[in-house]
């Protein structure tokens, strides 16, 4: 039933959209011809920019109005302008300064350790033989294809706790009490030097290596031949070959993962959540904004906190395009 439903919610929308355009088409052809030369492009982009403001740009103004606001705790009562109040609130705060802390270990070692580890496989792969590079890389790739609670149910297995007395079925406490006999410890409590977090860094990692990995091994097998071979006969060794001539080639492709998965990581909240529900100093701006909205009851404040997430992302974002767009000019 839910697969017949789906299937006619698309043949709906592709139908409704057809006639659309076919309408808008009868349109511009009742014009005369000069002035359908000029519609025709923006009538053809009209809808799209309908749904564009319609989804994205009014949602994100309406969130921006509502981070200047308080909603009153009576029933009945509306929401009341506060000017800057819930910034205030959120940079005064110890433990929203906590969160943003989070969030830049997040963007600092993730996209970096999964660019570094996705390009060293790649490498490693790529001289395994087809056969056995396939294999290798489907293995690696395969974390690709599961949800973020998935992986969070899989790594309960890894990380979660059972107290002392009790049967160790849980793999790292398992070892650390095989190895050195303690009691067994509670890993994703541990916050000392955001310990904690950079266990949960791990999944996204793990999750994001084969992504990394597929993209970049495709850009270094578009390296020419000849350009390496090149470097070889005047005496290069294979590690100078690697970072004089390989990496300034691919340097497109990298930055292009490197960014998307930054971006990916700025939004992560599902393993996070799942994990620690954002407790023990694990939080981040996305599952801060969840505890702010539905667990606090406050509206502003959540608002404000996805304006800070939206200026931390759109620089990103332009990089990307402009990134791009300077790929598209050189080819």
């Amino acid at each position: 039933m839910a697969i017949l439903s789906a299937v006619i919610s698309v043949v709906l929308g592709l139908g409704v959209s057809f006639l659309i355009f076919l309408s808008l088409n009868w349109l511009v052809e009742r014009t005369h011809d000069k002035a359908k030369s000029r519609l025709l492009p923006y009538v053809f982009l009209l809808p799209v920019i309908v749904l564009v403001a319609l989804f994205l740009l009014y949602p994100a103004i309406r969130t921006f109005v509502e981070s200047f606001m308080e909603q009153s705790q009576r029933r009945g009562e509306g929401a009341t302008f506060v000017g800057f109040d819930n910034y205030i609130s959120l940079f005064t705060d110890p433990n929203f300064l906590g969160v943003l802390l989070n969030n830049l270990l997040w963007v600092l070692v993730v996209p970096a350790a999964t660019v570094l580890i996705g390009l060293l496989i790649a490498i490693l792969t790529d001289r395994l033989g087809k056969k056995r590079e396939t294999t290798f890389k489907s293995m690696i790739f395969l974390p690709m294809a599961i949800s973020g609670i998935a992986a969070a149910v899989t790594w309960r297995f890894i990380y979660f706790y059972a107290p002392p007395g009790n049967p160790q079925i849980y793999l790292l406490n398992a070892i650390w009490t095989g190895i050195t006999g303690n009691d067994p410890v509670p890993w994703l409590t541990l916050d000392a030097g955001r310990l904690n977090s950079f266990l949960l860094m791990f999944i996204v990692i793990w999750l994001q290596v084969g992504f990394a990995m597929v993209l970049l091994s495709a850009a270094i097998k578009g390296v020419p031949e000849e350009t390496i071979e090149a470097a070889r006969l005047d005496g290069a060794t294979e590690r100078k070959t690697f970072f004089l001539v390989i990496v300034p080639q691919i340097r497109g492709t990298l930055l292009a993962v490197f960014v998307t998965i930054t971006i990916f990581v700025m939004k992560s909240f599902d393993i996070i959540y799942a994990m620690t529900g954002g407790q023990y100093n694990t939080s981040v701006l996305v599952v801060d904004f969840y505890s702010q909205l539905f667990s606090f009851q406050n509206p502003g404040k959540a608002a404000a906190v996805v304006i800070v997430l939206i200026i931390a992302v759109v620089p990103l974002i332009v990089y990307q395009i402009r990134s791009y767009k300077a790929q598209e000019e050189l080819r």
